[in-house]
């Protein structure tokens, strides 16, 4: 935890990533409303534009809602490797300033700047020498907040954000910081669905008890939250409400899990078109895999129906694998297990028991290697050829055969997942 009085702890957050990585890919887009997510009739809203949010639109809206609020918008459906690759470029920027950061997203990121403070100056300098090497090196614009809790850092890098108005954007600060003796004035009037683990329905129940704010959350005594919120939630909000986050900076946090899901336009009955989705995604997560250097042991698949309700169906492999042909193999063969009558409106594949390929002995070489790894390493090579050839020339312009033609872009970012 930082000392007391000092502002070491930022919280780094990119404006519209997903929106602004197309318009840098695509100049002709700047300044028109800029809307990434789903595009088909279940499609929701990944990432838009300011010039898009002035019509309402806004994450995880559905992309149908979005359509009516913005009818001349530019709609499309992202490329998550795109932003993966931006992300990486960021992350690269960011340490170099510390090695205490932890992601939390592609877009967004905790730093710890205690240590930097004597060769790089304090907590404010920094944010604002990021904020400039960003614009400078990515062409990305981005949000700091800085403070002495991790809880107040992300709270002043949203303060920092550009306001949006029905009337237009007023750009924001870019830097914001909280100092120790404005804390509780600058968290106190925040509204209560600002504090971590407020959702809706946790709002919902404060509000019946006049709490609209953290102002008004702390004013309410610790017995009183426990009893209507739990023992856990209760003490725990009750601490934040004061200013009191004692959560450190967890440097580079491992990867548990890397997976791939897609919501169907209408829902699906026909095994053979499930296979293949299956397939396509055991691509997307194996190439992955391989960009982080990592083997999986155990696939899952995932499967959600027309009624909303979800199925899980997983293995464990003797030997660890992470190209895209073994994953859909099980994945296919964990398909055929799962009764599908109902229709399917989901279908995901993730890869877990993550290893480095180097420790599993994955990619180790050996005169005696057995034909089947032989083979392995073969198909390894034609993925990766493939990949190269889908990052130069688009998505569409390689796939294996099984999946036969289908000339489309990837699905909408908002459909793959890493934790």
């Amino acid at each position: 935890m930082v000392s007391a009085g000092a502002l070491g702890i930022l919280h780094l957050d990119m404006d519209c990533f997903f929106a602004a990585v197309e318009v840098l890919k695509d100049p002709s887009l700047a300044g028109r409303p800029v809307v990434v997510g789903g595009t088909g009739p279940r499609g929701v809203v990944a990432s838009a534009s300011y010039e898009a949010r002035v019509f309402g639109v806004r994450s995880a809206m559905p992309m149908t809602t979005a359509r009516r609020l913005c009818p001349r918008g530019v709609f499309v459906a992202g490329r998550f490797e795109d932003y993966v690759e931006v992300s990486r470029s960021l992350r690269e920027i960011l340490r170099s300033v510390t090695p205490l950061v932890e992601p939390v997203a592609l877009d967004e990121a905790y730093l710890d700047v205690t240590g930097s403070a004597r060769l790089l100056g304090g907590g404010q300098e920094i944010a604002t020498t990021l904020r400039s090497r960003v614009r400078h090196e990515l062409a990305l614009d981005c949000s700091v907040g800085v403070a002495r809790s991790k809880l107040l850092a992300k709270l002043a890098s949203k303060a920092a954000k550009p306001l949006v108005e029905p009337s237009g954007v007023t750009p924001g600060p870019g830097v914001v910081v909280v100092e120790e003796a404005d804390e509780i004035e600058f968290l106190h009037r925040r509204p209560v669905r600002a504090l971590p683990g407020v959702g809706p329905r946790t709002a919902e129940r404060l509000a019946r008890f006049g709490v609209s704010t953290v102002g008004d959350l702390a004013a309410v005594g610790v017995d009183s939250l426990v009893r209507l919120l739990g023992a856990a939630a209760g003490r725990a909000l009750h601490e934040l409400a004061w200013a009191r986050d004692a959560r450190p900076v967890v440097a580079e946090r491992e990867t548990r899990s890397i997976g791939h899901e897609e919501t169907f336009p209408a829902d699906l009955h026909d095994l053979a078109e499930l296979r293949q989705h299956a397939r396509r995604s055991s691509v997307r997560v194996a190439a992955r895999c391989r960009a982080s250097e990592v083997v999986a042991r155990t696939i899952t698949l995932k499967v959600r129906f027309a009624d909303f309700s979800t199925v899980t169906r997983s293995r464990t492999l003797a030997r660890p694998v992470r190209s895209g042909a073994e994953l859909g193999d099980v994945a296919v063969d964990l398909l055929g297990a799962v009764e599908l009558s109902m229709g399917v409106r989901l279908l995901g594949v993730q890869a877990s028991g993550l290893s480095p390929a180097e420790v599993s002995g994955f990619d180790q070489l050996s005169f005696f290697t057995d034909e089947g790894a032989s083979r392995r390493g073969r198909r390894d090579d034609v993925e990766l050829a493939a990949e190269e050839v889908r990052r130069r020339f688009g998505q569409s312009a390689l796939a294996p055969a099984i999946l036969g033609a289908r000339r489309e872009r990837p699905g909408p970012p908002g459909s793959s997942e890493r934790r």
